[in-house]
């Protein structure tokens, strides 16, 4: 396991998890819940740009490596999930928009190890609409954890709940690409 600078963004990206959870079980003397909103959301929005940033610094400083190509997909679908957990529990997102885009995270990360040992990874590689599926969700959870107003004229919890209905319905589409790829070697 390298540890070198892209990794240890990455990582970051992992011990960010308990906080965002925990910052909700702050008592609220010490914490507002309005407070907490803003936290959590400032801790998802680090998390996102980090994953940006170590996918930059790797490129940049030549640090490629197997080990951060495993640990990166894990770090954002553990962040994903454990947002959309937390979110789940304060009831600003439903059952079934949270089972969505885990599942299908789950789903495909098993097809892609499987399409992996056939050697056709390349097959399921990642597309634009799993991208445009990601940034819709990336914009949707910090907007679900601020809850509140912005500026007093826009309602971050309506427009988040528009994005994520958004992003479960590209997670759908996404996840019917990647099996229709996968499709023709199912039988190898």
């Amino acid at each position: 396991m390298p540890l070198n600078a892209p990794n240890l963004v990455t990582w970051l990206r992992i011990v960010l998890i308990p906080l965002l959870i925990g910052i909700f079980y702050v008592p609220d003397a010490w914490l507002t819940p309005a407070g907490k909103n803003v936290a959590a959301c400032a801790v998802f929005v680090v998390a996102a740009l980090s994953d940006w940033l170590d996918g930059y610094l790797a490129r940049a400083l030549n640090q490629t490596s197997a080990f951060g190509a495993f640990l990166d997909p894990v770090a954002d679908k553990l962040i994903v999930a454990a947002a959309l957990i937390v979110l789940l529990n304060l009831g600003r997102v439903e059952p079934l928009i949270a089972l969505i885009i885990i599942g299908r995270e789950i789903a495909i990360s098993a097809l892609r190890e499987w399409m992996a040992k056939l050697g056709q990874a390349g097959s399921v590689a990642v597309a634009f609409i799993g991208k445009v599926k990601t940034a819709t969700q990336m914009v949707a959870i910090p907007l679900l954890l601020f809850h509140d107003d912005v500026l007093g004229i826009v309602s971050a919890h309506r427009l988040g709940t528009v994005l994520i209905y958004a992003a479960a319905a590209l997670t759908v589409a996404s996840m019917a690409h990647y099996l229709r790829r996968a499709l023709p070697h199912a039988g190898g």
